[in-house]
């Protein structure tokens, strides 16, 4: 199969592609079988139409149609493979020249426009220094660490007083848009402070005491009016604050396998010192992908990004709104100049996802989603989510062995040691190359204990 690329910009190509009459012949074949099958032609069974009866019958054009519409994705499939173009998005295909009618072996051409990842130069990743924090325990933080601690051993109890940060509020809740109630709850439970339901919910309950009501205006978080203004009215039933534990001796014993606090101290002084020297892998991925974003100007396809806060904003029914619609885009461009980034850096650095390396990828993202691994498999499969999977590993890993090669220091200029999390250095003896892919996984866990 001919194709031919033409750079239209740094972002779009017009690819050409030439499909001869033996490329076509199979789905010629196929749409001949297809059509038999369907059609009922009086003295022959369904499936066995002779080709040129259903010419006669159908029309040759018919045929042709048939089999262009049915080979043109896998033909634009192959010809991307064989060009080397990265597409972005998808693409606005032209048939400029089918078969002749006459001619029963002749092929078609037809021309695609597709936006596709940009060529952008990276720096030398040895010529980069990114600085992370130091590994500096106060006690502040090992007090924070004790009091989380404290918290899961800790009872709520009732105060005849307003509701302050903090504390637990048992509400009912009302929310109305003209003289339609649009939603409402009772006997709900929420930790002023949180911020885990509507905007203005923590000032309005905040001075709140138990039996009393307020209202304030607030935009909708969900539902098929999701970002209207409605007036919600909120009733306190209770105000409760957490009863912690005294941080003793007594409570070591019952919350740890530690008989004095002073150990329990000690050990979680540890617990944050992990933690923090983990959120440095963390810090150092984030660096260096700051400083490719400052050494790299990156074309970005507008097509592209459109595309994505249309289906965004569609998905969220807020297609009207325009405020939202340019914080979206904002947010898109920006991760889709990160992707290129790290796209381009993992083709840079040869990075291959093994089989492994992707299932355990996806067994992770089906536990964030709460969904049996073997069902998540095959819906992202039935879905055609398999490659963003890959692209998702190979982005991860690229920024880990990536770091390898990466000058990391703390604040006072020592050099930093992360190969625990990214594996050590090529041509030094340590982990396998199995550490890069566990970097993520380990700043992962350590942002959730530190949460």
């Amino acid at each position: 199969m001919k194709s031919a690329v033409e750079n239209l910009d740094a972002t779009t190509v017009k690819l050409t592609v030439e499909v001869s009459g033996d490329e076509l012949k199979p789905a010629i074949d196929h749409a001949y079988q297809h059509i038999g099958a369907e059609v009922q032609i009086p003295g022959f069974r369904k499936g066995k139409v002779p080709p040129r009866i259903l010419d006669q019958r159908v029309g040759r054009a018919a045929i042709i149609e048939h089999a262009v519409n049915d080979g043109l994705p896998g033909f634009y499939s192959q010809a991307v493979a064989e060009s080397g173009i990265r597409p972005l998005g998808q693409p606005d295909i032209e048939v400029t020249e089918l078969p002749a009618l006459t001619q029963p072996d002749g092929g078609m051409t037809f021309t695609a426009q597709v936006d596709v990842r940009p060529d952008v130069t990276l720096p030398d990743l040895a010529s980069l220094t990114v600085t992370v924090d130091a590994v500096e325990v106060t006690e502040e933080d090992v007090d924070a660490r004790l009091d989380a601690l404290r918290e899961r051993f800790g009872t709520l109890v009732g105060v005849d007083r307003p509701a302050a940060e903090g504390d637990f509020v048992v509400l009912d809740l009302r929310a109305t848009i003209g003289e339609e109630e649009i939603d409402s709850v009772s006997g709900v439970s929420y930790q002023v402070g949180s911020g885990t339901m509507l905007e203005g919910l923590d000032e309005a309950l905040t001075g709140l005491s138990a039996g009393e009501t307020t209202t304030f205006e607030a935009p909708l978080a969900g539902g098929d009016r999701a970002g209207e203004r409605a007036l919600v009215t909120v009733t306190a039933t209770s105000v409760k604050e957490r009863d912690l534990p005294a941080a003793d001796d007594d409570f070591a014993q019952l919350a740890s396998e530690f008989d004095t606090l002073a150990e329990l101290r000690e050990d979680l002084r540890a617990q944050v010192a992990r933690i923090k020297d983990a959120n440095r892998a963390v810090q150092a991925r984030e660096g260096l992908l700051a400083a490719l974003r400052e050494a790299v100007e990156v074309p970005v396809p507008d097509g592209v990004v459109q595309a994505e806060v249309h289906r965004h904003l569609e998905s969220e029914g807020r297609l009207e709104d325009e405020n939202h619609r340019a914080e979206v885009t904002e947010q898109t461009r920006a991760e889709l100049v990160d992707r290129i980034l790290l796209d381009t850096l993992a083709e840079q650095l040869a990075v291959q996802v093994s089989q492994e390396e992707l299932l355990d990828f996806m067994v992770n993202a089906a536990a964030q989603y709460g969904m049996d691994p073997t069902t998540f498999v095959q819906t992202v499969d039935r879905q055609g989510q398999i490659p963003a999977m890959v692209g998702e590993v190979a982005r991860s890993k690229a920024m880990a062995v990536a770091l390898r090669s990466v000058r990391v220091v703390d604040p006072s200029g020592a050099e930093v040691d992360l190969s625990a999390y990214i594996g050590p250095a090529e041509g030094e003896t340590g982990e396998s190359e199995g550490a890069a892919e566990d970097a993520a996984p380990a700043a992962e866990t350590a942002d959730a204990d530190r949460s």
